[in-house]
């Protein structure tokens, strides 16, 4: 089949498919946002865990054999890489909340599962992934072109150039790119499954579900104080785009103030992501799931002193507060609380 990257609505796509003759159906789960939905836990982690024996009762079900399994039943995309679901779909050859969101999806469902991950660090809401609806903020723009031209200006300066001054066209030009790639991610999948997953040949595919994990790059010039705004344009933008009016959709709440309690603008957008699944619109099809209450506490406690531990460390955790601790346990956790919590709207 030949990629199509058009703008995605699945409508279409989804009314053609009725008219073909019935065939097994792939139910498709799209996982996006910024860095900690890429996934940051480390494989010496995962593989020491895995074999310790304080813990590797956690990690039983996901290995046969001394090794880690690969579903032939949960297949996964993440950019450049698309296979069974097993360790490494997530930065490098890290792992994130889809190996066990997909593990518990594939148990409990009939069908083939498909995972499509699009995801890339340091993206907001208030602007890579902001959605049409929400328009553009006049005020952020002008923000952001003024420090653009600085930028610009001081490189100039700096290296004897005479480079050409940012426009507000330019800036313009960002806001919504990761949205519109996310898109793109997904009809790429769409018109070329059949060739990246052999055994999905002949098969339907169905958008089940999404679920979202974001929020870190909104703390930021004051972008928390319109995330509630942004993140419910965000939702009906995702249902209307991918032709589905009540896709069951689950946000993982921003967690990285572990066993404390949250504050500023963390604060602000935890509550803006809780509030989703309170709006009437939004009452039974959208559930917000608090990673917080999840936490590692051994990673936790560890954490603050792990330069001077850091062969404990290692067995423990594998990156810093931002990144869940890059804790294999907290992530898996968060993965299956995403998972069950995608059940419960689906039921």
């Amino acid at each position: 089949m030949k990629p199509n990257l058009a703008p995605v609505t699945f409508a279409t796509f989804l009314a053609t498919a009725l008219l073909a003759p019935a065939a097994e159906t792939v139910q498709v789960y799209i996982l996006a946002g910024q860095s900690n939905m890429e996934g940051k836990v480390q494989r010496k982690l995962l593989d020491h865990q895995a074999v310790d024996a304080k813990t590797k009762d956690l990690f039983a079900h996901l290995r046969k054999d001394d090794g880690w399994v690969v579903r032939d039943d949960v297949f996964i995309k993440f950019l450049n890489e698309h296979g069974g679901l097993t360790v490494g779909y997530g930065s490098g050859d890290r792992t994130g909340v889809e190996l066990e969101f997909g593990t518990v999806l594939g148990e409990k469902l009939d069908e083939p599962v498909l995972l499509i991950k699009t995801a890339w660090g340091g993206h907001s809401l208030y602007k890579l992934f902001r959605s049409p609806s929400a328009g553009l903020p006049e005020a952020l723009l002008a923000a952001d072109l003024e420090r653009a031209v600085k930028r610009v200006e001081n490189n100039n300066k700096k290296k004897n150039r005479n480079d050409p001054l940012p426009t507000v066209d330019d800036i313009k030009g960002d806001y919504g790119k990761s949205y519109r790639n996310m898109l793109a991610e997904v009809a790429a999948v769409r018109d070329g499954y059949e060739a990246m997953f052999p055994a999905l040949k002949g098969k339907k595919l169905e958008i089940a579900g999404f679920v979202w994990f974001q929020g870190w790059n909104d703390q930021y010039n004051g972008a928390e104080t319109e995330y509630e705004s942004n993140l419910k344009h965000f939702i009906k933008d995702v249902r209307k785009d991918l032709g589905v009016p009540d896709l069951p959709f689950v946000i993982g709440v921003m967690g990285q103030n572990m066993s404390k309690e949250p504050k500023g603008p963390m604060k602000v957008i935890q509550d803006a992501q809780l509030a989703m699944e309170t709006l009437p619109e939004f009452r039974g099809n959208v559930k917000a799931v608090r990673t917080d209450v999840l936490v590692d506490k051994a990673a936790e406690e560890l954490y603050p002193k792990w330069k001077e531990n850091r062969e404990q460390w290692e067995k423990t955790g594998s990156d810093h507060p931002y990144h869940y601790l890059g804790s294999a346990i907290w992530h898996l956790r968060m993965g299956r609380a995403f998972a069950e919590a995608m059940l419960e709207l689906q039921r």
